[in-house]
């Protein structure tokens, strides 16, 4: 059982700042710009490269979500959403999970 899911399922406590009935979002607890939330399906797939067609609706809803989020925190001038595949782009839990990151300019490339 990854963390995210002893998160989704309340065993580990975390206010939600958002929560429906196909994902939860949450503050990350290492941020890397003043703004870091996850947001974080609540159907487990390990990983980006493991969703099919069926998940569709769902991946589009993360990335709704996020624009919802950044809305509402005020990331007017921008912010930058990322999905972590597997171990060469440093996916440290196999749960999907998207990092909505802002509050700070960005530089690109990244990593």
């Amino acid at each position: 059982m990854t963390i995210f899911k002893k998160i989704i399922d309340g065993v580990i406590p975390v206010n939600f700042v958002y929560e429906d009935e196909l994902c939860v979002a949450f503050h990350d607890q290492n941020p890397q710009a003043p703004t870091h939330v996850l947001v974080v399906p609540r159907k487990e797939i390990p990983m980006l490269a493991d969703v099919g067609v069926a998940d569709q609706g769902l991946l589009g809803h993360l990335m709704l979500v996020a624009n919802q989020i950044a809305a509402e925190a005020g990331l007017e001038t921008g912010y930058r959403v990322v999905i972590n595949n597997g171990p060469d782009a440093c996916q440290s839990v196999y749960h999907l999970h998207v990092h909505l990151m802002g509050g700070r300019g960005f530089s690109w490339p990244p990593g």
